[in-house]
């Protein structure tokens, strides 16, 4: 018995650091989309340990990318996950090449209720947002009803990602 509980775990922990191609083909998508190109290629970013311990977000080199088009940088994309009532969700957010947030998408959204968290009207509130942006639920970001743990902790991803992005920037990471 504890032997199939160790391999469920182990199982579990590989594959929730991973991205699926499902995912994977999600994510291409909505960079192609929104830089206007047919091809991208992705870098990851490599952050020291000093710096990476300081972080209020973990960057990781599988969920901070940079993305280029014919080696011209034209912005970076951020995988991410968020915790709804009683499982997590997974996002992306977009930048440009000035750190000016794009877009934000959820692509996987795992529970019953809540699920309008993952609305394009919502989630468009983030656009427009920079590292200099310090998000509040209920005054910057619009509240909803029957979806309010998740939003507010994309609320809360987002802003964690936002102050990691600035320290980056200052630390000349980005």
């Amino acid at each position: 018995m504890k032997k199939i509980i160790y391999i469920t775990a182990l199982v579990f922990l590989t594959s929730s650091f991973t991205v699926s191609k499902r995912i994977e083909a999600l994510i291409a998508k909505e960079i192609k989309s929104i830089f206007s190109v047919e091809t991208f290629q992705k870098k990851n970013i490599s952050i020291s340990n000093d710096i990476s311990e300081n972080l209020p977000q973990k960057i990781t080199d599988t969920n901070f990318y940079k993305i280029y088009n014919n080696q011209k940088l034209l912005g970076y994309y951020y995988f991410g996950q968020a915790f709804g009532k009683a499982d997590y969700f997974d996002f992306i957010v977009i930048f440009d090449k000035n750190l000016i947030v794009s877009k934000v998408k959820v692509l996987v959204y795992r529970e019953d209720h809540g699920g309008e968290v993952g609305s394009k009207r919502w989630l468009n509130q983030f656009s427009g947002k920079s590292k200099a942006d310090n998000l509040i639920y209920q005054k910057d970001i619009a509240a909803i009803s029957g979806a309010t743990i998740s939003a507010k902790s994309m609320t809360n991803e987002i802003n964690k990602l936002l102050k990691t992005v600035q320290i980056l920037h200052q630390k000349q990471v980005l």
